[in-house]
This record gives structure tokens, sequence and C-alpha cells, in this order.
């Protein structure tokens, strides 16, 4: 027996009913896409893993705030301290990848990738990229005592007495650190490493004298230099900084390949959803070109570098081969 037209017209739309139905039932299971929609359903915990009053911490509680307007939830910044910052950002590599746990941190975390053994994460495999934020400039100081009044004077003694000199950091491993070891690759010269344990004591003893270099942020360098108790010799980036015009660029001083700075990114757990990245990443590029966010990073010496979550995947990359070959060319460890 044949179905009637009647019955044949009827098919169609009741596969069309049954259809609409799965899908509504689709929607209604917890973790699909209508749980991601309702993302951010929670405060969002932003991870320093620095102590309070640093630099990076004054970056994220700038963006912290201005995200919690846009968002409409808290955006907690927590300081997790400690191991050159493995231990925030273990805890970050570790967290549930729902975008209410991120990661604000410094170029150390790839350098940290070779400088320790046993380090709790993969800087390139544990995190996604959510958006570059900010740069901060490095320049080549001297005490005024040290004869040099140039990059390239000062690189010419240092050839011309090894082991005579010696430079400060803020610690062994730190960016500051890195960059003094590479350029001392790049020029052959021989000057001795002290390292101390943060900024302070470093910059103390460099205009005390007890040291004669150090590789430091432009913007803590400055009040020093513009009182004469400290020589500015070189800015190491490719042009020459805003807040310091006079001072040429390490390729002007004719050091190539040494250019350093300390960038700043946000990042969150490996596996956190594309339409969640997308949105932070929206949201960090329009709160960086505020301009009483601008006004407020330049006070830390930072300059608003906002860009694409590929943007800082890369570079990501990129500097986890650079650091990797300079630290096993000097045979540097923190271990």
């Amino acid at each position: 027996m044949h179905p009637t037209s009647s019955a044949k017209a009827a098919l169609p739309a009741r596969r069309r009913m049954l259809m609409l139905a799965g899908a509504l039932a689709t929607c209604a299971l917890p973790g699909l896409s209508m749980a991601q929609d309702a993302w951010p359903s929670k405060p969002i915990t932003m991870i320093v893993p620095f102590t309070p009053g640093t630099g990076i911490d004054v970056l994220a509680r700038t963006l912290g705030a201005k995200l919690s307007q846009r968002l409409g939830q808290p955006v907690i910044v927590e300081n997790k301290a400690g191991a050159s910052g493995n231990i925030g950002t273990e805890f970050v590599a570790r967290a549930a990848p729902d975008g209410h746990t991120l990661l604000m941190t410094v170029n150390t975390f790839v350098m940290n990738a070779s400088l320790y053994k046993n380090v709790p994460y993969d800087p390139v495999k544990s995190f996604v990229p959510i958006a570059p934020t900010a740069r901060g400039v490095l320049t080549f100081a001297v005490n005024p005592s040290f004869p040099a009044k140039t990059l390239r004077e000062a690189i010419t003694l240092f050839k011309n007495n090894p082991g005579k000199y010696s430079y400060s950091s803020p610690g062994n491993g730190t960016p500051q650190h890195l960059a003094m070891e590479l350029l001392k690759l790049n020029t052959g010269v021989d000057i001795l490493h002290v390292p101390y344990k943060g900024s302070a004591g470093a910059i103390t003893d460099l205009l005390g004298g007890q040291v004669q270099a150090m590789i430091l942020p432009v913007h803590s360098a400055l009040t020093h230099a513009s009182s004469g108790k400290m020589r500015l010799l070189g800015v190491a980036q490719e042009k020459r900084a805003p807040s310091a015009p006079d001072v040429p660029t390490f390729a002007e001083e004719g050091v190539a390949n040494s250019n350093v700075d300390l960038w700043y990114g946000l990042l969150a757990p490996a596996g956190t959803p594309a339409s969640v990245v997308l949105r932070l990443n929206n949201e960090i590029n329009q709160i960086l070109a505020m301009p009483d966010v601008n006004v407020a990073l330049d006070k830390q010496g930072l300059v608003p570098t906002p860009g694409k979550p590929e943007t800082l995947g890369a570079l990501v990359k990129s500097d986890s081969v650079r650091w990797a070959d300079v630290i096993k060319r000097a045979k540097i460890s923190a271990d």
C-alpha cells in the first residue's frame, strides 16, 4: 500500500521537528556552546608570578580594573611569587582551561625553561597566548667615573682589560643578566657578572662604583642619569627611546643582534576555548588604546603593544629558541 500525497508531505515536516528537538537538547547539555557563551560566569583571577608593586603588577592591576568593567565580573589580581616566577606560572598551567584563570607574565618565563633543569611548565605547550600587552626598554649604563663616554669606548676598554671590570644584575637568569651575556657573546668582551637579589642592590652598587656597568630599564635609570649619577650609553632596541632621545641604539654604536627588551603578555592555560581567547584579545587591545591606561603605563616605563594572539605566540616560540642558544653558549644555569 502506497502513502497518500498528504502523508508524503508530512514526512519532511516531522523530520524537521525531530531535528529541531535534537538541536535544542544538544544546546541544553552542560559544557557546550551555550555554557561557553555565558563566559565569564564567575570572577576572573589574573595571576602575577612576582611580588606586588612591581611594574608587571601595576600593569596587571591597570588592565584588570578596566577588564572587570567591560566584562561585568571582578578581575582579581593575585601575586604568586617565588622561584623566579615558576610558582605562579605552574599554578596557571595546571588551572582549568575555562577562561577564568589568566597569567600576566614577562619574558623571564621563556628564559626559565632553559635556565632550570626541571621547569614545571612548557612556555609553548602549556599555554595559549591571548595578547601582547607592553614592552619595557633596556639601557646600558655605567658609573660616571668609568672613563668611557660611548658604548664603543666601553667595549674597547672591556676588550683591552679582560676581567678587570664588573657589571651588576637583579639576579642570575634575569633578562638584564641575559641581555649583558648576549652583548658579551656578540662583542667578545670579558666582564665579570655580580648578581644581586633584586634591582635595588644592583643599582645602588652601580651608583657607588662597586661595579662599573649594568643593563636596566631605562625608566629606572633616567632619574639617576639626570642627576649625573649614571651615564647611559645605549638602548637595546631598534629605535631610540622617546623618553631618552639622546641615547643612541646598540646598532648605532656598532653592536648587532643584541637588542633585548622586557616584553609582557597575557596567557591562559592550554585548551582555553578560542571564543574566550578572541574576546579577551579584543578587550585587551581596546583597553591598551585608552589614554589613561597609556599614562599609567608610561609612569612604569612601559609602552603598550596591542596585537593578535598569534603575535604573542610567535614571540614566545622565537624567544624560546633564542634564549636557549644564549644560555647554552654562555653556560648559564640557575640551578
